[in-house]
Formats: C-alpha cells, structure tokens, sequence
C-alpha cells in the first residue's frame, strides 16, 4: 500500500512562507489533483514531495515511510515534466531505458521493461526514432515510459500537457486516465486547467496561496464548494456572481430579476449584503422589455454562451443550447432555478448553509 500523507507540511524561502501548514491523505491507488492558480503553491508541493524541494517544516510519508529528508532517488517517485526532457542524440527506447542503465540493470531486463512501457504507451513503432521525429504527444508519452520503466511507487505530473495543442491534450488526457487504470498506481497531478482536474481526478485539492482551500471528489466540489473561490474555479464557464440582499426569508438580487430569491439556508439578518451564484448552465435567456442586453454571443456548434453585463453592472456569462436565434445587442430577460443558487457571505466569502 503506497499512499502519500502530508502533515503540517511548510515551506519558506527565507523568511516568506509559501506553503502553510498542509495536512493531506492521498490514499494507495489514488488520482490526486492539485489544482489552483498560478501561484498559489501546487508545483512546489509536488516538488516538496518528489524531494526537489526541502521541506522546512512538518512530515511527509510515502507508504509507511518517513521520507521528509530523503534524497529524491530514495523516495520511490517518478516525475513527468512540463518539458519532456529528452535526449535528443538517443532514440526512444534509449531514453526509455537510460536510467535504468546509469543504474546498471541487465540489457535483458531493460528490455523488457521498455517494451512493457512500450506496448502500454503505444510506442512500439516509434522506438527506433529519435525526439526530433516525434509528435509533441510522442514526446510527451516517452517522457511517461521513461518514468513507467523505473517501477515507481508514486507518479508525479507537473503540468504534462501544457506545452501540446488543443487536440493533443485531450488525447493525452485520456491517455493519462487509461494509464492510471492499468497501472493502479498512486499518481499526483498538477495543473492550472480545472477541466483537466474535473476529468482525471479521483480527489481534487483546491489550493489558493499556500492553503488547501478544499479537497474532496470533482463533483462534491463543483457541487458543494465551501466558499466562493472554489464555487468560481471549479467548473467551465465559471460561476456567475452578483450582489443580493437579504430580504423576507430570502435574497433580494437586483442585477438580476429584482425578486426575492427565496431559500431554506441560515442567512444574516435583514438588509445585509450577500454574494449570490449562479452557474451558468442553470440560467436561461428569453426575448423581453429589460434593462439586461445581449453583449456577446460565442456560437460553438450545439452550445453558446452568451455575456451579458447586468444594470448594476456585473457580468455574466450564460450557457444556451439549441438553435435559439438571438442577436447581440437583444433585450433579455434572465431567469434561473432558485433551488440550484448559491449564496456566500459578502466579507469572508465562505459559503451561508
């Protein structure tokens, strides 16, 4: 059993901390996901657990093992780069194999585990090449069995896919899912992009400047986030938010439809200000006298999303199928299923229940 445990895991660079005090279980077998924005510490997390970044504080234990101070060689970890890091002098099956062969294993036995790697990968009529001939998805998946042949007993990812086109990435994402399928293996994921987050993860870990903001399964999140961060960043086209009041057992919204929203959670006492969500899958655009207008219609086929900005001016985005034909510049009205709003305290942004 190979998980990875995290306890009050710091890093500093000096005196500045950056990451504060994480405590997290990844269990054995598991698709882990960091997941934030561009600095918000989920490189050098994983960095912290491959080794390649001291921790200043706290623990880290790979299976039963205490591996806080070991050398990155010693932690039974695999790393797959951004960059694929390959030998451009060496064909694939060299680069597959070069580590196992600076280790002094038998030609026989790298071999055979490069051809394992190989036929998993689907590299077999590629081994002879060298990068220079590859596919930018090529070079990627090479750079994976360099990693597969070591055995590893965690797989570390440090944004893989953000150097191949669109197409490519989604190829490589479900390349990725069926090699975690196969190989059962414990692999942690970092990426800035929550599609590739929703699509891969067993768990997803929300960070945000250091601190895990929430963990828990794609669809427990984009669900039930537990504040507005997590509500805006987990799920695409983001969460649309305007301001409401409270109102009469409700939430007054004014942007909006100028309605009291009705709603069973705990709110503040009358007159207090609340932040109102609302995805934009669970809206809906009508022709009609309003002071809501039709800004931009993005036609992608089977789905739009149309932007729209609000009398008290905030934006919107919502989503619309079919065929609707309706011009920028339109008169709109906007309605939405009260059950499926949400609604966050104005100052803490955490989420009222």
């Amino acid at each position: 059993m190979t998980g990875v445990t995290l306890q009050k895991a710091i890093k500093r660079y000096g005196a500045t901390q950056v990451i504060h005090g994480v405590d997290l279980t990844i269990d054995d077998g598991e698709f882990c996901v960091f997941v934030g924005p561009s600095g918000c510490g989920k490189s050098t997390l994983l960095r912290m657990i491959a080794g390649l970044e001291e921790t200043s504080d706290g623990q880290i234990n790979i299976g039963a093992r205490d591996v806080t101070h070991m050398d990155p060689a010693e932690r039974g970890v695999a790393m797959v780069f951004q960059t694929y890091a390959l030998y451009p002098h060496m064909t694939v099956e060299e680069n597959m194999g070069f580590g196992l062969k600076m280790n002094g294993v038998d030609k026989a036995e790298i071999k055979r585990k490069v051809d394992g790697a190989s036929k998993i990968l689907k590299l077999d009529d590629y081994l002879k090449r060298k990068p220079a001939a590859l596919s930018g998805g090529q070079r990627q998946r090479v750079a994976i069995g360099r990693s597969i042949v070591r055995g590893p007993e965690v797989f570390l990812f440090d944004e893989p896919l953000s150097n191949l086109d669109a197409e490519l990435r989604v190829d490589m994402r479900v390349e990725i899912a069926r090699l975690h399928k196969e190989l059962g293996t414990t692999m942690i994921y970092v990426t800035h992009d929550q599609v590739e987050a929703m699509t891969l993860a067993d768990k997803i870990v929300v960070l945000r400047a250091g601190y895990i903001e929430q963990v828990g399964s794609p669809m427990h999140l984009y669900q039930d986030p537990d504040n507005k961060f997590v509500a805006g960043f987990i799920g695409s086209p983001a969460m649309n938010f305007v301001n409401g009041v409270v109102e009469g057992g409700g939430v007054r919204v004014p942007g909006l439809a100028d309605r009291v929203v009705p709603t069973s959670v705990g709110l503040p006492a009358a007159g207090t200000e609340v932040i109102v969500g609302v995805r934009p899958q669970d809206m809906a655009l009508a022709e009609g006298a309003s002071p809501i207008s039709l800004d931009i219609r993005e036609r992608l086929g089977g789905v739009a999303y149309d932007y729209l900005t609000t009398p008290t001016g905030e934006r919107l985005i919502v989503e619309s199928r079919g065929d609707m034909a309706m011009e920028e510049g339109t008169q709109v009205t906007v309605s939405f299923d009260d059950d499926r709003v949400m609604f966050f305290d104005a100052k803490t942004e955490q989420r009222l229940r």
